[in-house]
């Protein structure tokens, strides 16, 4: 039979000069040159672009037809994982419950409430699974009733590409209430009066730029705040208090937040403190003061103040909850009388309480491994939180935890229809060391029975950027390779939040390699004590953790079986020279502005992984990408699967595969996301046994 043949991508050199140095680059054509247009409408894309991507995904199909059967196994275990008929514990507000659940085999959940107890008829405020029926891609970003419960809204996206609609429903009537919202940001919110929806714009490049207000029920946008910085995120909310409307504006290492009194929605807003770099601050109102978490004053892994005053500006911060290095403050909620404040140390969450007198305790948890997340509520005048518990071997559990009394109590456990005994699953907490000494976090999930010695195949997952942190929490996906046999391993690598602010500083700008270095250091590892072998590991990453693995494929090709690459930022060094893709002035301070800045462009280049590609054996490699992701563009992993075919000596299979009608964060349904899982997986078995058995 013979063997499928890879395209063969064309080579157009494109010769680029950037501060005195030289690159050409081979394959700058995939970039269509309307990409903007592109995500809005995917059927503009470029007809040369657009058959080059369909040959790719017809080559990646049919190396891996032998796996079907086995895809279809895998997606059949993680969809028996998940109750079909699931719905969230409800949230009480006023005389309301708000809850989501869904419909035997829906792709996409119904929003609804009861009378607040149980009781009383449902009224369903968004049906999802209708709305999407139209579309091959739907996704609902932020949806939130009106505080006087007569309204419900919505932001729409049914492209992929992150430009919402926001939808606005008089709950009474059923009828929608004037036109939705154009070309807006995934988030919004009303007022506390419920007069106005505070909304952001997105630009033409896809970034978000100012803020407008309008009225609840329709009528006139009015601008509110604009944003000169193409290098800023831009945010809206409201004190928990609902004392202010929140405007936050930010980057990777400096915000600044703006305030609205909720008395004057109209009101012209005040800047809290003005920006400085390197400096970052939230806030909130905690009925008389404003709490404020910050890192100012060399507080790397952040501190609580308090103030006073009616505009609280830094002159008037006081420490309150001190700076400890190591202790990392992750965030914090108020509540009328209490506040709750998340931390974590060595990779380990905890939550600790504050009541208005002082006192103060703390909720943990005694696993080797688990994740432990607030999740709040809408009520600011209770002395009841919410927090999710979980760990690799320990579905989530919700609790409601009453503040006064410390009384948890378990009100959901996250069902697994098609069977989940904890007691046949090991989570382990092990420590890299890394070169320069640094104690690198892995946490391993395997059953009981799985060899130490070697024999077990291995996935190692890594991202490694933003300050992101890789919880150690429970997956329905990850069991369909550990019950073969496999270890899942997550590497808590530097350039994360998993050991504190000062962790993500160490793995970031100038210090970008050690993310790399870190996670090939897990890896050598895991070998050496046994829980893997070398050519028998699997490496998975996506977006930034897809750069990770193209850098660790250049560095260390040798230690992989296999290299899953979802969305991957690849192609940085053009990427972050380029300042009409929507991400790339945001990101400066992360990576380095090599447009100006000589060392960046070096730094960049050194390891930027489409740039460093060279001619050695690489192993089977899996690259993923959606045609409207505006965050890491589908050119990206299509010129770097070009361009590793192109300097391979090996024979080892190179695959790429778009999802032509999705964007970053891939098919919107929660069964066809499975459906690329199940390819993910299936490669990786695949890739490192070669025969498809599973």
């Amino acid at each position: 039979m013979t063997s499928p043949v890879p395209p063969v991508a064309p080579k157009i050199p494109h010769r680029i000069e950037q501060l005195g140095r030289v690159r050409v680059d081979d394959y700058a054509w995939m970039k269509d040159e309307n990409w903007q247009q592109v995500l809005r409408d995917p059927k503009a894309l470029r007809a040369d672009i657009r058959a080059h991507l369909e040959a790719e995904n017809a080559y990646t199909k049919a190396v891996l037809a032998g796996t079907e059967d086995l895809q279809a196994r895998l997606f059949a275990e993680m969809k028996g994982r998940i109750k079909e008929d699931d719905s969230s514990v409800p949230a009480p507000d006023g005389p309301f419950d708000y809850y989501v659940r869904y419909d035997l085999g829906a792709e996409h959940p119904i929003h609804a409430r009861r009378p607040r107890g149980g009781g009383g008829p449902e009224t369903v405020l968004l049906d999802e699974e209708a709305l999407s029926k139209d579309h091959a891609y739907f996704q609902v970003g932020a949806a939130h009733h009106s505080p006087d419960h007569a309204l419900y809204a919505w932001a729409a996206d049914t492209q992929g590409s992150e430009y919402y609609r926001i939808h606005v429903r008089d709950l009474a009537t059923g009828e929608a209430l004037g036109a939705p919202v154009e070309s807006a940001y995934g988030d919004f919110c009303f007022s506390p009066d419920s007069q106005w929806l505070f909304w952001i714009w997105r630009d033409e490049n896809a970034r978000p730029a100012k803020v407008f207000r309008r009225p609840a029920r329709g009528g006139e946008d009015a601008l509110v705040y604009e944003e000169a910085d193409d290098g800023m995120f831009l945010g809206v909310g409201v004190a928990a208090d609902d004392s202010h409307i929140l405007i936050h504006v930010g980057d990777q290492e400096t915000t600044e937040l703006w305030l609205i009194p909720a008395a004057d929605p109209t009101a012209t807003p005040v800047v809290a403190e003005p920006r400085q770099v390197g400096v970052k601050y939230a806030l909130d109102h905690w009925t008389d003061r404003w709490v404020i978490r910050t890192n100012a004053d060399g507080a790397v892994d952040f501190k609580l103040c308090v103030s006073d005053a009616a505009i609280p500006a830094r002159a008037s911060w006081r420490d309150w909850i001190g700076h400890r290095p190591g202790h990392y403050l992750a965030g914090f909620a108020t509540y009328a009388d209490f506040l709750v404040r998340a931390e974590r140390v060595d990779a380990l969450d905890r939550l600790v309480v504050t009541g208005r007198d002082g006192t103060e305790h703390v909720v943990a948890f005694d696993e080797e491994a688990y994740a432990l997340n607030l999740e709040g509520g809408y009520e600011y005048a209770t002395t009841v939180t919410r927090f999710v518990y979980q760990s690799p071997t320990t579905p989530r559990q919700w609790f409601d935890y009453d503040m006064a009394t410390r009384e948890r109590a378990l009100r959901k456990t996250q069902e697994v229809p098609s069977g989940h005994d904890p007691s046949q699953y090991v989570a382990r907490r092990i420590f890299a060391r890394a070169a320069d000494g640094a104690e690198v976090p892995v946490t391993l999930l395997m059953r009981k029975e799985t060899p130490q010695d070697g024999s077990a195949p291995v996935l190692l997952y890594g991202y490694g950027s933003y300050g992101h942190a890789m919880e150690p929490s429970f997956s329905i996906r990850n069991l369909s390779l550990v019950d073969r046999g496999w270890i899942w391993a997550t590497a808590h690598i530097r350039g994360g939040s998993d050991k504190g602010w000062g962790w993500f500083l160490d793995g970031r700008k100038e210090k970008k390699v050690n993310t790399f270095t870190d996670f090939i250091a897990c890896a050598e590892h895991l070998i050496a004590q046994g829980y893997g072998s070398k050519g028998r590991i699997a490496a998975y990453g996506g977006s930034a953790g897809g750069m990770l693995m193209g850098a660790v494929a250049n560095l260390r090709p040798d230690l992989w079986g296999a290299i899953i690459a979802a969305v991957p930022f690849v192609d940085v060094l053009n990427t972050m020279s380029d300042t009409s893709l929507p991400l790339t002035p945001p990101e400066w301070p992360e990576w380095g502005n090599p447009i100006e800045d000589a060392q960046a462009y070096d730094r960049i280049a050194s390891y930027s992984p489409y740039d460093k590609v060279s001619a050695q054996a690489y192993p089977p490699v899996l690259a993923t990408g959606g045609l409207s992701d505006p965050r890491v563009t589908y050119w990206e992993p299509a010129k770097w699967v070009a361009k590793l075919r192109g300097h391979t000596t090996g024979d080892a299979p190179i695959l790429l595969k778009i999802n032509m009608e999705a964007g970053h964060g891939g098919a919107s349904g929660r069964f066809d996301f499975l459906k690329e899982i199940a390819l993910d997986y299936a490669f990786a078995l695949w890739a490192v046994d070669r025969d498809g058995k599973a």
